[in-house]
């Protein structure tokens, strides 16, 4: 298998999913085996397309329908891609699914991929998970051996060239790489872009010059390792020679750029007194070594070329402190002074502050220019002259009175002027998002900054003769690095599909509302009790009074019967009586438990010679009697009619 697939299968596969029915294959639709040769392949097709082709099918007398002629043509797709050697090894690896999202990547529907990786096996996910361990073990190989050879760990007869041995290997690959991009030769054309509007992205001066100062690099990065090894006696100054070039190189780039001037296309029609088309070839070149075209200063190429200047500007700033960072460091290496390390990297530390000022500056420029446009919605609202305050009287509002307007209105100077016309929603929305990426721009900047300056306050630390190891040089890396593979870790694994059918996710829900301590508020909801009679009225009014006292005790209740299989009905004697609708009858005793200390009474405490509490006394009673329901029929009579009687007497005292 050739490594680009299986590099592919190894990061894509838990994103592609198993073949589907839907998904026809091509070795059936030619009626082949997969260990098919290049022969039996063409003679597949010819026999198929005599059986399939539309024409030969209308020879035959036959109607061709629209589906006759997707299967030929899928037939027909089949053979182009087994035909080809290339795309047969493509397709016999990753399917047709696969073929397709090399070719289109963002051909693919987003949902369809999550489905396929919350699908997928723990053994797929496993190897996503194993390249983003072997990248971060790539980068940080390389600073851990360094820290390791700082404290002496490999010996004090170590080499730095064999230390360094990973950053060798990085960079035969980028030199590799550049001379691959050299050898590719000029990008051809593309057919919808016309000859003299052609330019190539890439030229070939740009390519060799990114080679230049690549072997710049190189260069310093050899040398230096030959100084720390002490094969060679050069000077520190003669070591960084490579480096002087290479910063003489990025002023070379920058200064142009730096110093370009933006001009719009009316400006050039006005200064050379005819349109931009009539302009020679010769001319666009001219100007565009000395100027940036733009259409006009409010489109968004004005805002891009003005961003490029600016960026050009700040990277010559750091290049002048990063030419006397070197200057002070070199003098420190090959001189006797012994200067403070703290004080050899000023030059970094005023560096650092001027990137966090500058950041903040760019940020209070854009707040300022959306509190022009919208003073109200970014806290900028000045007060109209109307609303000044006399300062020699304040408790009194002074107030200019001007001219009258058209409409009899009297104006000031000062309101006309401090108007601001209304802007539409949908620019104020454009405001806050450029305020809002304005705002994070500087937050990450400002972040990273105190990031990189903890690194290099640990490694000053270390030169200027701390005792802590190497290895706390870097230890924010490896921090941030277990962090991140953590959270990848955790999103990698515990992704999951979600059912897709909710009834399941639904009847989950609804038995933990069944078994949370609010369903047994409802107990017994959904029952309707019979029409009573008037010999039923006390087995109600208990039945009534019953239900309550349960109420206000939910911790002593069992969970109700399913009602969707059984029906409640009322008994005087034997209480709540469940009755399955399959007319099989199961029996639920419903008496109340005993009351305990932690039950709350359903009924404040009453004066005892009170008409309530004589009411209430003689429903205890009703209460009572139902809870010792009697064994015989004489005695179930007798109960019946005292709790009649006491209810009548019960119901006349409330009225």
């Amino acid at each position: 298998m050739r490594y680009d697939l299986a590099f592919f299968l190894c990061c894509c596969k838990s994103f592609l999913g198993s073949s589907t029915a839907n998904e026809d294959d091509f070795y059936v639709l030619l009626g082949l085996e997969r260990n098919a040769t290049p022969e039996e392949i063409k003679r597949a097709y010819k026999r198929q397309s005599l059986q399939m082709h539309p024409d030969k099918l209308a020879q035959k007398g036959k109607v061709v329908t629209e589906e006759d002629q997707s299967r030929f043509t899928r037939m027909k797709e089949a053979y182009d891609i087994l035909s080809d050697q290339h795309k047969r090894e493509t397709y016999d690896a990753i399917g047709e699914r696969g073929m397709k999202w090399v070719d289109e990547p963002f051909s693919l529907d987003p949902q369809e991929l999550a489905h396929n990786f919350a699908a997928s096996s723990t053994l797929d996910r496993s190897k996503i998970f194993g390249i983003f361990v072997a990248i971060a073990i790539v980068l940080f190989l390389l600073p851990i051996l360094v820290c390791l050879q700082v404290d002496n760990v490999f010996g004090k007869h170590s080499s730095w060239l064999a230390v360094l041995t990973p950053l060798w290997v990085w960079d035969a690959v980028i030199l590799l790489y550049h001379s691959r991009v050299i050898m590719l030769g000029p990008i051809p054309k593309p057919d919808h872009i016309p000859q003299e509007e052609w330019v190539d992205p890439l030229p070939m001066s740009k390519r060799i010059f990114s080679l230049f100062r690549f072997l710049l690099v190189v260069i310093f990065e050899v040398l230096g390792a030959l100084r720390l090894d002490k094969h060679i006696d050069w000077k520190w100054s003669e070591i960084f020679i490579p480096v002087y070039i290479w910063e003489t190189t990025t002023f070379y780039k920058k200064w142009p750029i730096a110093r370009m001037k933006i001009v719009t296309v009316e400006d050039l029609e006005t200064a050379l007194g005819k349109s931009f088309a009539e302009f020679t070839a010769a001319e666009k070149e001219l100007i565009s070594r000395r100027y940036s075209v733009v259409p006009s200063t409010s489109c968004p190429e004005f805002d891009v070329a003005h961003k490029v200047k600016s960026r050009a500007r700040q990277d010559l700033i750091k290049l002048a402190f990063r030419i006397l960072f070197y200057a002070f460091l070199i003098t420190e290496l090959d001189t006797n002074l012994d200067w403070n390390w703290w004080g050899v990297f000023v030059p970094f530390w005023i560096m650092s502050f001027c990137i966090c000022c500058g950041n903040y500056q760019s940020f209070s420029e854009v707040l300022a220019q959306a509190a022009k446009k919208d003073p109200e919605t970014f806290g900028f609202a000045t007060q109209t002259a109307t609303d000044t305050v006399d300062e020699e009287n304040p408790s009194t509002t002074a107030t200019n009175y001007g001219a009258v307007g058209a409409d009899g209105e009297a104006t000031t100077e000062k309101a006309a002027e401090s108007a601001v016309p209304p802007i539409t929603p949908e620019e104020r929305e454009e405001l806050r998002g450029q305020v809002m990426a304005s705002g994070s721009k500087m937050m990450s900047k400002c972040c990273s900054q105190a990031f990189v300056l903890l690194i290099v306050f640990l490694f000053v630390g270390k030169i200027q003769g701390a005792g802590y190891s190497s290895i706390w040089i870097i230890s924010p890396l490896l921090i941030v690095a277990g962090i991140v593979l953590c959270c990848l870790g955790c999103t990698i694994f515990c992704i999951t599909e979600l059912p897709q059918d909710m009834s399941e996710f639904e009847h989950n829900m609804g038995g933990a509302a069944a078994q949370s301590p609010q369903s047994e508020w409802n107990y017994g909801a959904g029952y309707t009790a019979p029409p009573a009679s008037s010999n039923e009225q006390a087995s109600s009014f208990a039945a009534t009074i019953i239900a309550a006292a349960q109420a206000a005790a939910p911790s002593s209740k069992t969970p109700a019967p399913d009602s969707s299989t059984s029906k409640a009905t009322w008994d005087p004697e034997k209480g709540e009586v469940w009755e399955d609708n399959k007319n099989t009858s199961s029996e639920a005793s419903s008496t109340p438990p005993p009351e305990t200390a932690e039950s709350k009474p359903l009924i404040p405490p009453l004066h005892p010679h009170s008409p309530a509490a004589a009411t209430s006394t003689q429903t205890n009673t009703v209460i009572d009697l139902l809870d010792d329901p009697p064994r015989t029929e004489a005695e179930t009579a007798e109960a019946k009619s005292q709790a009649n009687d006491n209810l009548s007497s019960s119901l006349h005292e409330l009225d």
